[in-house]
C-alpha cells in the first residue's frame, strides 16, 4: 500500500505543474485501487477538493495579475512618449488578448462629417468591415459614441435595441460578429471615440470585462488626447533645435544650451517629474529653484528655503513670455497657450545671461509638459473614482439588489478595500471654494485609502475609519486650514459593506444639516457627538448607547458606592430644582441632598445643570425609567 502522504505530495506537484483540473482525481482514483481505508479515500478527496480550489484562486491571481500588467504596461507607453498609432495598436491588441475575443478595434469621431470612423484593428480580416464609417446614433458603436455610455450584445445581428443599417450589418456579418462589446473613449465630459471587443460566437459580457475594456478606453483617450499636446511640444522643440543649432555656430555659450536642453528633453523622455527637472535645471544654473502650481502650492523645491510665488513677476513673464527679474529673483510663468499651470522662481542668480535666460525659460515649457500630462492622467483617475464614489451612494431600486461585487472589484483596482468599514462624511464649504475643497477631499482620501468626488453637488469623502465623529472633526480641521475658510463635515458609518453606504450618506447628511441649524458652521462630528439630535435624526437608532453616554457615569458610581444619584437627579428635576422639595421628595436633610448634586458635578462636570445639559440628562433619565432599572444600562 501507498503512504498517506503520496496523494497529498502528486496533489502538491499537480499545483507546481499548473496541471488541468482533470489531473487532480487521479490521487484519489490510485488510493482507491491500492485499497485504502474510508477515512482514507475520504481524507484524500478533501485533499483533492481544496486543491482544486487552490487551482481556481491561483488561475484567478494570474488573470488579474495578467490584466494588471497590460494596464501598466498601456501606462508605459504612454509615459515612453510612443507614437500615437503604436500605442492605439498595443490598447487594441491587450483588449482583444485580455478579454479573449476574436476581433477588438477602436472608432473615433470625426467632428466634420459628424460620425465616427474605423482608426485600428485587430483580427479583422474584412476589409469592408476596416473601412466602416458609423452615423452618430447608429449600431451599437454610434449608441455608445452618442450616449457615452458602454453597451454590450450577446448576438448583435438580432438585438433591436440598436438601430441596425445595410451599411453596418453588411460589414458586421462580413466580419462574422456576433456578441460585441463597446465602451466610450472621453476626454473630459466629450467621446471621442468608442473601443470595442467581439466574439464570432454569441457571447456574454461580464461587468468586470466591461470595467477591463474601460480602462484599456481611458488609456486610449488619455493617448489621443496627449497627441495633440505632443504635437505641439514636438514644434516648439523642433524650433528650440533649430534655435540651438544657430547658437552654436556662434559661441560656446550656445552649444551649452543645445546639451542642456536635451538634458532636459531625455530626462522627460525617461519619465521624470517637476522634482526632477527642478534639481537638473538648478545644478546647471547654479542657483535655487521653486516651482509653484496655478494655486501657488509648492512643488518642487532645490538649494532654497520656501518662498512664495510672486504675483507680479508672474504677471509680467505671462503678459511678455519671458523670464523677468523681480527683487533679486528670477520668474518664469510655466504656460500652456494662455491658461497659466505654475510658475518657476530662481534665486541666487541676480544677473542671467542670454543663454541662462533661454535655459531657464526652456524649464518653463518643459514644465508645462509635464504638468499637462499628469493633469490629464490625474483627470482620467479622478473620473474613474467620482464615478465608483457616485455609484456606491446611489440607492438600489426597490426589489432590484444591487451590484455590489461589482462596486469592490472596481475598487479594488484604485487600491480601496470596500469590506472594511468605512465612514461616509460630507464637506460643505463657501460656493466659490467648493471646487478647492473638493481637490483637497480627493488628497486626503487617497492618502487614507478612500475615494472621494462631487455627490448629488456636495463634496463626499469615503473612508475607512472606526469612529466617524473622529473623523470628521480632523477632516473640518485639517481642510479648513487648507482652504483659509470654515468646513463643516457630517458623518455617519461605519458601514460594514458597500450596500450599507446610501444610508450611511443619508445620515451624514442628516448630521450636516443638523450642525448648520445648531450654528455650527467650520466644525465636524457624527451623529452620536450630537447627542439626543443624534438619536432623532439617525437611521440606527441607538437608545441604551444614548443613555450610557449621557448617564453612565453617574449610574456606574450608584452601583459601586450603593448611592442614590440617579433618584437624586429625578427628584431634583420633577420639583423644579428646588432643593427643598427635592429634600422633602427624598427624605433627607438639604445639607444631603446639596452633597448628592456636588458629586454629580464632580463627575459629570460642572455644567452638568446648564440647559443644554440638564436637556439631555432629563431626556436620558426619561429613557431609563422606562428600561429595566434592575440592569446595567445598556452599552
Amino acid at each position: 500500500m501507498t503512504s498517506a502522504m503520496d496523494p497529498v505530495r502528486e496533489l502538491l506537484d499537480l499545483l507546481r505543474r499548473g496541471a488541468p483540473a482533470e489531473e487532480f482525481a487521479r490521487p484519489a482514483a490510485a488510493a482507491r485501487g491500492a485499497g485504502a481505508g474510508a477515512g482514507e479515500q475520504r481524507a484524500v478527496e478533501e485533499a483533492t477538493g481544496v486543491a482544486l480550489e487552490i487551482r481556481r484562486t491561483l488561475d484567478q491571481h494570474r488573470r488579474r495579475e495578467a490584466e494588471l500588467t497590460a494596464l501598466f504596461d498601456t501606462a508605459g507607453d504612454l509615459a515612453a512618449l510612443r507614437d500615437l498609432d503604436a500605442v492605439l495598436r498595443a490598447i487594441v491588441h491587450r483588449a482583444r488578448m485580455l478579454l479573449g475575443t476574436d476581433v477588438a478595434y477602436l472608432t473615433l469621431n470625426d467632428p466634420v462629417a459628424g460620425d465616427t470612423f474605423m482608426r485600428v484593428t485587430d483580427g479583422s480580416v474584412s476589409a469592408a468591415f476596416q473601412q466602416l464609417r458609423l452615423g452618430m446614433g447608429e449600431g451599437l458603436g454610434g449608441l455608445v459614441a452618442q450616449t457615452a455610455r458602454p453597451y454590450a450584445s450577446s448576438d448583435y445581428r438580432g438585438d433591436d435595441r440598436f438601430r441596425h443599417t445595410r451599411t453596418i450589418d453588411s460589414g458586421v456579418r462580413e466580419e462574422g460578429l456576433r456578441g460585441i462589446l463597446g465602451v466610450p473613449l472621453c476626454v473630459g465630459t466629450r467621446v471621442i471615440g468608442v473601443l470595442y471587443a467581439a466574439d464570432r460566437e454569441v457571447r456574454e459580457f461580464a461587468p468586470d470585462a466591461v470595467a477591463l475594456l474601460a480602462s484599456l478606453a481611458d488609456h486610449a483617450a488619455v493617448a489621443i488626447d496627449g497627441a495633440r499636446l505632443l504635437e505641439e511640444t514636438r514644434a516648439a522643440l523642433v524650433e528650440l533645435n533649430a534655435a540651438t543649432e544657430r547658437a552654436r555656430a556662434h559661441s560656446e555659450a550656445m552649444r551649452l544650451a543645445a546639451e542642456t536642453h536635451d538634458r532636459l528633453t531625455h530626462l522627460v523622455l525617461r519619465g521624470g517629474d517637476v522634482a526632477d527637472v527642478a534639481r537638473e535645471v538648478a545644478t546647471l544654473l547654479g542657483g535655487g529653484l521653486v516651482v509653484h502650481d496655478a494655486d501657488g502650492v509648492e512643488l518642487a523645491r532645490v538649494g532654497t528655503d520656501p518662498l512664495g510665488p510672486s504675483a507680479s513677476g508672474l504677471a509680467a513673464s505671462r503678459s511678455g513670455g519671458r523670464a523677468v527679474a523681480v527683487d533679486g529673483a528670477w520668474v518664469c510663468a510655466v504656460l500652456a497657450g494662455p491658461e497659466l499651470l505654475g510658475g518657476i522662481t530662481l534665486v541666487g542668480r541676480a544677473d542671467l545671461a542670454d543663454s541662462d535666460r533661454r535655459l531657464f525659460e526652456r524649464a518653463g515649457l518643459v514644465t508645462a509638459l509635464l504638468l499637462l500630462l499628469r493633469r490629464s492622467i490625474a483627470h482620467a483617475e479622478d473620473r474613474v473614482r467620482g464615478e465608483l464614489l457616485g455609484d456606491l451612494l446611489t440607492p438600489g431600486q426597490p426589489g432590484s439588489p444591487r451590484d455590489t461585487g461589482s462596486h469592490s472589484l472596481r475598487a479594488r483596482r484604485l487600491g480601496v478595500v470596500l469590506t472594511r468599514p468605512h465612514a461616509v462624511v460630507v464637506l460643505h464649504c463657501e460656493a466659490a471654494l467648493r471646487s478647492r475643497l473638493a481637490t483637497e477631499a480627493a488628497r486626503h482620501a487617497q492618502a487614507r485609502d478612500g475615494l472621494a468626488g462631487l455627490y448629488q453637488g456636495r463634496v463626499v469623502l469615503l473612508a475607512p475609519a472606526a469612529e466617524p465623529g473622529v473623523l470628521a472633526r480632523s477632516l473640518a480641521a485639517d481642510l479648513g486650514k487648507a482652504l483659509g475658510a470654515p468646513v463643516t463635515a457630517g458623518a455617519a458609518g461605519p458601514a460594514a459593506g458597500p450596500g450599507d453606504l446610501p444610508e450611511a450618506y443619508a445620515e451624514a447628511l442628516r448630521c450636516l444639516e443638523a450642525l448648520h441649524a445648531l450654528g455650527h458652521t467650520g466644525y465636524g462630528a457624527g451623529l452620536a457627538d450630537l447627542g439626543f439630535l443624534g438619536v432623532l435624526l439617525g437611521d440606527r437608532t441607538d437608545v441604551g448607547g444614548y443613555v450610557r453616554q449621557v448617564l453612565g457615569p453617574v449610574v456606574d458610581y450608584d452601583a459601586r458606592r450603593g448611592t442614590e444619584l440617579v433618584a437624586t437627579m429625578e427628584a431634583y428635576f420633577a420639583h423644579g430644582s428646588s432643593l427643598t422639595r427635592t429634600k422633602d421628595a427624598l427624605h433627607v436633610h438639604v445639607n444631603t441632598v446639596v452633597q448628592r448634586l456636588e458629586r454629580i458635578g464632580n463627575i459629570l462636570g460642572d455644567d452638568w445643570n446648564s440647559p443644554a445639559r440638564a436637556l439631555e440628562i432629563q431626556l436620558a433619565l426619561r429613557i431609563l425609567r422606562v428600561s429595566d432599572r434592575g440592569g446595567p444600562v445598556p452599552r
